[in-house]
């Protein structure tokens, strides 16, 4: 049998197996005049194509009526569907859709994002103005040179 594809392999040599390769956190602590403003915020910094799921664990409960939706521009609720009330997003939640479960999620779909997409975190309506969620996106290269980073939150 002729194999005439090769494998893909990480910076270390090591070869991915796994839509899952890679796990980053971005911890978001919401303050109303910078990370909790309403617009898009980067979460995470993409360059080329890539695989990617991401969803968000709550580690402390929400304040302030906002909505809130991950995405990519152009479709900002893609990855992580609309919160319509940011406060129903409480410490030990788990943000994997419209509809938080408490305390555990099944793992969300797998995006293919094209051309560098950034990963974003839209508040609209209103500022969120307190609370924190830990924002893990899983990913894997799809092309040469592809990554995902942690954009630090400003």
């Amino acid at each position: 049998m002729a194999i005439t594809q090769g494998q893909q392999i990480d910076a270390n040599s090591r070869t991915i197996t796994s839509n899952e390769a890679f796990v980053l956190e971005s911890t978001w602590t919401f303050v109303t005049s910078t990370t909790g403003a309403t617009g898009a915020h980067t979460l995470f910094t993409v360059t080329g194509n890539v695989l990617l799921s991401v969803f968000g664990v709550c580690d402390t409960s929400l304040t302030g009526a906002a909505t809130v939706e991950v995405g990519v521009t152009g479709n900002t609720a893609v990855l992580l569907a609309q919160i319509a009330n940011a406060t129903t997003l409480d410490d030990g939640d788990v943000y994997v859709d419209a509809d938080t479960a408490v305390g555990a999620a099944g793992v969300p779909s797998t995006f293919v994002i094209n051309d560098g997409l950034d990963v974003l975190l839209t508040i609209g309506s209103t500022a969120v103005t307190a609370g924190a969620v830990d924002f893990y996106v899983t990913w894997r290269p799809l092309s040469s040179g592809a990554s995902v980073t942690v954009t630090v939150p400003a």
